[in-house]
């Protein structure tokens, strides 16, 4: 029984990093999409540097749905954070119950949870980006 525990432990281990690395890559490629399409919108058009304004909504649009997106994808990620430092506790548990925890080092737990806040401080800086270069590019032209 102690075989399938674990297997199953590692599953969830497993389903949980995916889980993680599909939200980290697509919050990735949605700001940067975003950060082209808000440059695009916040240029002036033609010569006589005017900015229509369906652009100001098209903006407003996608910095909301830039903010909320990001927040969505953070709470994911503090969600499978905790998720593996569960389960990883237990396993550690379960290695220790049986004698053979001098092979895990413990210190792995708090080196996971470090690779998430580098997650999350890169997802942060990208929607920052994403946000305020247009703004810029639209206040100074």
């Amino acid at each position: 029984m102690l075989k399938e525990v674990h297997q199953h432990i590692v599953q969830e281990l497993q389903q949980s990093s995916k889980t993680d690395t599909i939200f980290v890559i697509a919050a990735v490629l949605f700001n940067l999409a975003v950060l082209g399409i808000n440059w695009g919108v916040a240029a002036p058009n033609g010569r006589e540097q005017i900015h229509p304004p369906q652009d100001d909504i098209i903006l407003s649009i996608l910095i909301a749905s830039t903010i909320l997106i990001n927040l969505f994808v953070t709470r994911a990620l503090f969600t499978g954070r905790d998720t593996r430092k569960k389960l990883l506790s237990g396993m550690v548990r379960m290695y220790k119950d049986n004698k053979v925890d001098q092979y895990y080092d413990e210190s792995l737990l708090s080196a996971y949870g470090f690779r998430y806040k580098l997650f999350i401080a890169v997802l942060a800086i990208l929607a920052t980006i994403a946000i305020a270069v247009p703004l810029l590019a639209r206040l100074f032209t």
